[in-house]
């Protein structure tokens, strides 16, 4: 419960700790969002991690020249990170996922990889991009299309540029944005509002699938 309560308090004060860790540690604050960036795409057991919201904040801080943050610099890492991370989990998936899935049910939920399943369902190969904007489903995304052996070439490219569009469309929000007086005042305010629109297309799915299942009961 405690790990719980500062992993909540690190993303809603996601601005204020990345500036207190800058000041403290330097360029080691790279590190620190290749790591966050490389497991929350990488790794199946780690969903949770900031994504969206830790982008949108370190444009925010980078707009400021005195943070001693490079925007570039920053963008580039995270990159990186992320098309690396894409890259890890789909070689997961590819060789151990049935397994995995097997034997840790309780860190590789069911209804996760069953919601990604759907996505691709949908949306096919272009599952890899959207799911970008997917907070969970960006996470299970390239384990499941590693475990369904998709195509190695054809993943990369969906890949590298679902990371190109995420970090691309992200970091310079929070550049333009991050700087205005009422998102400067109201940041907790703005993290949890891109967290709440990028679950959005999960809750609308939730509501239909249970609206449809309600119909199909009354039918039969």
């Amino acid at each position: 419960m405690e790990t719980l309560k500062q992993i909540l308090d690190f993303v809603l004060h996601l601005q204020e700790h990345l500036n207190a860790f800058t000041r403290e540690h330097g360029v080691w604050v790279y590190a620190l969002l290749f790591a966050i960036i490389f497991a929350e795409t990488g790794l199946v057991v780690t969903p949770f991690l900031p994504g969206d919201s830790l982008l949108f904040a370190v444009g925010a801080i980078a707009a400021n020249p005195d943070s001693g943050l490079s925007f570039w610099l920053a963008c580039g890492i995270m990159l990186v990170a992320a098309i690396l991370g894409d890259s890890v989990n789909y070689s997961i998936g590819r060789f151990a996922g049935e397994r995995l899935s097997r034997r840790f049910p309780k860190l590789i939920k069911p209804e996760y990889l069953k919601k990604t399943h759907e996505f691709f369902e949908r949306y096919g190969g272009k599952t890899i991009i959207i799911a970008r904007f997917v907070p969970i489903v960006r996470t299970f995304a390239p384990f499941v299309a590693g475990s369904g052996a998709m195509d190695y070439r054809k993943f990369m490219y969906f890949n590298v540029t679902g990371a190109l569009l995420w970090v691309g469309l992200l970091v310079p929000a929070g550049w333009f944005f991050g700087g205005l007086p009422w998102v400067k005042k109201n940041f907790e305010l703005v993290v949890l509002g891109i967290i709440f629109i990028s679950i959005l297309p999960m809750i609308i799915e939730i509501i239909r699938e249970w609206l449809k299942h309600k119909k199909a009961k009354k039918e039969a």
